[in-house]
């Protein structure tokens, strides 16, 4: 497939067509100086936001670790992960912040849909490894040539793949991408529909138990995902008082994330155990590979990282080149890197 077509095969005919159209009148055309007005030091009475709350996962770090009621109302906990997903959602309007990494705001961008990054958390670790099909004799990066990968342009798995392929020196034209989402790598692995795909380590417990017997392989690198993210639509921070509770929203955001942890054990149980269906031995395997929280004052390096990703997309033809300065919201900088002990900033 050509890789212009990724687009249209990952998001749909509509979706792009929704694109082009933003372009002219909606999002990406949106007031420019709205993200240079200083943000509200109150959020107004009657404010409301459309969170992203993949599995639930929000709503129980925040009950977990008994953080103060949010100043607003959040009007719904959108259950969505994914960033083609997440785009589609900031389009119709059911969403108004999400949670992703460095990868979907760039897709965003390429289709003409303008939305800002607003909060930054760093990870060093490596949050994805690669998995074979079942029966598989393929064992490192550089056994990928001329194999089947699962690709997905729009989110972190996709750069990851990428990011991986340029450090074993392998080129786009030596391997087969195979257009998919996510959610739809672990039936494309069992069924042999692709070689290989990249998996979350949190999937790989599970997998591996299923498959392992059979001949299936996870490969580590240390290729890193850098970027955890909040990004919202244009159009949502125009409105000064969902940009208050964004601001707002931010200090929780981060909190939630540096009590899991230091809270290793309780997250395992109540998260992996009791929604994931995993055993305590493989909560404990994914704790284990967990990045501390970092949340940095100044994002300088988040914006270099960004940059060279959607280079590195630029090169294999997958967007356009552009300045990734447009995609930050720096009015939100050191709102998260504030909220935590300094421990957590670098």
């Amino acid at each position: 497939m050509h890789r212009r077509a990724f687009l249209t095969s990952l998001v749909g005919a509509s979706a792009a067509v929704a694109g082009l159209s933003g372009c002219a009148k909606g999002d990406a055309s949106a007031d420019a100086g709205a993200a240079t007005r200083p943000l509200a030091g109150k959020v107004p009475a009657g404010t409301s936001l459309k969170i992203a709350s993949y599995q639930d996962t929000q709503q129980l770090q925040f009950r977990l670790a008994k953080l103060p009621e949010l100043p607003f109302t959040v009007s719904s906990w959108v259950n969505i992960g994914a960033g083609p997903d997440v785009i589609n959602a900031f389009r119709a309007g059911s969403l108004d912040l999400a949670n992703n990494a460095g990868i979907p705001p760039i897709q965003a961008h390429y289709q003409g849909f303008d939305a800002k990054i607003v909060a930054i958390g760093i990870t060093r670790k490596p949050n994805y490894l690669f998995a074979t099909k079942p029966g598989s004799d393929i064992r490192t990066v550089a056994g990928f040539r001329g194999k089947r990968l699962a690709f997905s342009q729009g989110q972190a798995q996709g750069v990851v793949l990428l990011r991986a392929l340029k450090q074993a020196g392998l080129k786009y034209d030596e391997v087969k991408l195979v257009p998919l989402t996510s959610n739809q790598f672990l039936t494309a692995l069992q069924s042999g529909q692709v070689d290989i795909a990249p998996l979350a380590n949190s999937q790989a417990p599970a997998y591996l138990k299923q498959y392992e017997g059979k001949g299936a392989q996870v490969i580590k690198t240390d290729v890193v995902d850098l970027l955890n993210l909040l990004w919202a639509p244009q159009s949502v921070l125009n409105d000064p008082a969902k940009a208050a509770a964004i601001a707002a929203y931010i200090p929780a955001w981060a909190k939630g994330q540096v009590w899991i942890y230091e809270h290793p054990e309780q997250w395992d149980e109540e998260f992996y155990v009791k929604t994931q269906n995993l055993t305590p031995e493989q909560a404990r395997s994914i704790t284990a590979l967990a990045n501390k929280p970092l949340f940095p004052p100044a994002w300088d390096e988040a914006v270099k990282w960004e940059q060279e990703t959607a280079d590195l997309l630029a090169e294999g033809g997958f967007v356009k080149k552009f300045d990734v300065s447009a995609l930050f919201d720096h009015r939100f900088e050191s709102l998260a890197a504030k909220a935590v002990p300094a421990e957590y900033r670098r």
